[in-house]
């Protein structure tokens, strides 16, 4: 399956029938009066959430959509049948914009949850309605009115509680294959990853939060480099990151330094993801000589005087990522409780989202207009609709 996270689409809402004019016709009934019905309306343009899709692959090559039109009115006072709704299937955690006037129309967060993006036109009224005492036979009729029309931009914002990010090669694909059932690629050779993969963690029976892996950042990200920044927009909705690093870099750098180049990248990009929670994770730990495995480790913590939990683990092997499981667990139960509990805070985490949505099409947007500034004769760059392969696996 492609993977798309961004299109522009065209909705066209349906025109309302018109009204008619028309007197009533009958024998030995003089004078019958108008009949003229009205029309129906036009249908409307809804997008609907659904849980089958993972991609808006299905609006790369179809980019127009129009809802029927209302039928005109009849005779003896017939009212016109109104237009069919279009109902168009987004993937849950799609962001819908008005193109024309940058205007967040709303977020599709929850399966067949249905969101209106262009109203049908209203219906034309008849000469019926004109009828008066002083006006017996009018001959007024009014149109139907046009339906909304709107170009819209649909982004996919892949909905996790838990976000990995670091740089290639950190070992993210296989940290995720080891705590669930996605098979991202791996190899014993330097690559990076090119979609996001989100896996389902089961710590405990009835008990699983949902963790996404982007591509690896590289730095000078912010400015363009490399491919991670066009997916940070898929953390925007996770409640936790983890920094994933190496302790053994292929390079032979500094892990602390590599934690910094990460850190000034996620500061760049969005200050308020960089506010947002982070667990620091030392992976790789089982390729250190023991003998020196924590004093490296301690080392790294101290450069860095990291603020939150630290965790030494090995995610070849699966050593200590069990414990880190449980724990993000705790850390999210935890936060679903008090939202649940407080609207204040859900309302504050409602917010922070939005905040970091908006820096994050800010971000992006500014880095799309000094690509073309710096070379119009290209066809093609880091942000167009290319397809990519995604696979969202969920545990047995």
């Amino acid at each position: 399956m492609k993977f798309v996270d961004e299109t522009s689409i065209h909705v066209q809402a349906g025109k309302g029938g018109n009204g008619c004019l028309s007197f009533r016709r009958e024998k030995f009934i003089a004078k019958g009066g108008p009949d003229g019905g009205d029309g129906g309306d036009g249908g409307s343009v809804y997008l609907e959430g659904d849980v089958n899709l993972n991609t808006l692959v299905d609006y790369r090559f179809q980019r127009g959509f129009q809802a029927q039109n209302g039928q005109g009115g009849g005779s003896r006072n017939c009212t016109g049948r109104a237009g069919e709704d279009l109902i168009l299937k987004v993937p849950v955690g799609t962001t819908v914009i008005d193109e024309d006037t940058e205007e967040v129309l709303g977020d599709i967060t929850e399966p067949e949850q249905r969101l209106m993006v262009a109203h049908g036109g209203y219906h034309g009224l008849g000469n019926t309605r004109f009828k008066s005492s002083t006006n017996r036979a009018p001959r007024q009729t009014s149109p139907g009115k046009e339906g909304e029309a709107r170009r819209l931009r649909l982004e996919l914002k892949v909905l996790a509680d838990v976000g990995l990010v670091g740089l290639p090669n950190a070992g993210k694909s296989t940290f995720i294959r080891a705590v669930s059932a996605a098979t991202p690629k791996v190899a014993d050779y330097p690559f990076t990853t090119l979609v996001p993969n989100l896996g389902v963690v089961q710590p405990h029976k009835y008990r699983s939060f949902v963790i996404a892996d982007v591509p690896g950042l590289v730095e000078g990200a912010a400015e363009g480099a490399g491919l991670g920044i066009r997916f940070l927009k898929h953390l925007t909705r996770t409640r936790l990151l983890l920094h994933l690093v190496d302790m053994v870099p292929p390079d032979a750098s500094d892990p602390a330094d590599n934690v910094s180049i990460i850190e000034d990248e996620l500061d760049r990009f969005s200050p308020t993801l960089w506010s947002r929670e982070r667990w620091l994770v030392l992976n790789k730990v089982d390729l250190l000589p023991e003998e020196e495995r924590e004093q490296r480790c301690n080392a790294v913590i101290h450069d860095l005087d990291w603020p939150g939990p630290v965790y030494r683990v090995s995610a070849l092997s699966g050593d200590g990522t069990k414990q880190l499981c449980h724990d993000i667990l705790e850390h999210l139960e935890n936060c679903w409780d008090e939202e649940r509990n407080n609207p204040d805070a859900a309302e504050r985490e409602l917010a922070m989202q939005r905040q970091m949505q908006e820096e994050a099409r800010a971000q992006i947007e500014s880095l799309r207009r000094r690509k073309k500034q710096n070379d119009d004769d290209e066809d093609d760059d880091d942000f167009d609709d290319d397809d990519y392969d995604v696979e969202v696996i969920y545990s047995p």
